[in-house]
């Protein structure tokens, strides 16, 4: 069974001791209860591990030894999946599959036919909602890259980003290629698009393809904005080299 992973700030491990305090001292103390000698793994979310071993325990907090420092290069080729806004909680429940599979960079993307907005005090604790979430799921995940999640893009936005990219794939049922046949590079970009409940509509896949966008289809099936993502990102990561 591999080390339970906590998170710290980025750019604060360095070699010797490490006391884990605040939110994630108090989990690793009162929620995990892990003990004097047990091993656990430390992240700043942007790629530095330490493998530690706990000296000490307090009531909120632990003190660690770290027994090796790294860090954990950006894997390639990178996905980037831009998550059209779905209704109620279908967002953070995208973010958090998107994450324990793999995604590098969440761009949620305010589509024509997205019923959610995000404006306002609403916009900001929804954004962060997502972060938080991002985050939680990669400690499940014991990911010490903590995924990015960009600013609320809009159309033009997201085509800017298609175009600069790799490889650009915007799924869409009706496409006539399937997932399966599209060529991967080995490094760069990849980004994918996830369109809202209700489809992404004619301006929108045309304002892509112009950016230089293949569009693509899972399968027979009709899935849901916020498992379509998760699915088309597991097919196309099984064909490189990161899940080998």
């Amino acid at each position: 069974m591999t080390s339970p992973l906590f998170f710290v700030e980025p750019g604060t491990l360095t070699t010797g001791s490490v006391v884990l305090a605040g939110p994630e001292g108090r989990h690793a103390a009162k929620v995990r209860r892990l003990r004097v000698g047990e091993l656990v793994d430390v992240a700043d979310g942007t790629g530095a591990l330490a493998h530690c071993v706990v000296t000490a325990v307090a009531a909120e907090s632990l003190t660690l030894d770290v027994t090796a420092l790294g860090t954990v290069p950006p894997p390639e080729p990178a996905f980037t999946v831009v998550q059209a806004l779905p209704k109620g909680d279908r967002g953070e429940l995208a973010v958090e599959v998107l994450t324990e599979v793999g995604v590098d960079v969440i761009v949620p993307w305010q589509a024509s036919r997205s019923v959610t907005k995000w404006s306002g005090p609403r916009g900001e604790r929804s954004a962060q909602r997502w972060a938080l979430h991002a985050q939680e799921a990669a400690k499940q995940a014991r990911r010490p890259r903590v995924p990015t999640v960009a600013p609320l893009a809009t159309t033009a936005a997201v085509s800017d980003r298609l175009a600069a990219a790799a490889l650009a794939i915007v799924l869409h049922e009706g496409a006539s290629d399937p997932l399966a046949t599209v060529m991967l590079p080995s490094t760069g970009e990849v980004v994918l698009v996830v369109g809202p409940e209700g489809g992404i509509d004619e301006a929108e896949l045309a304002t892509f393809a112009q950016a230089g966008a293949l569009t693509s289809r899972l399968g027979p099936e009709v899935l849901r904005t916020s498992t379509a993502g998760v699915a088309a990102l597991s097919a196309l990561l099984a064909r490189t080299s990161r899940w080998a």
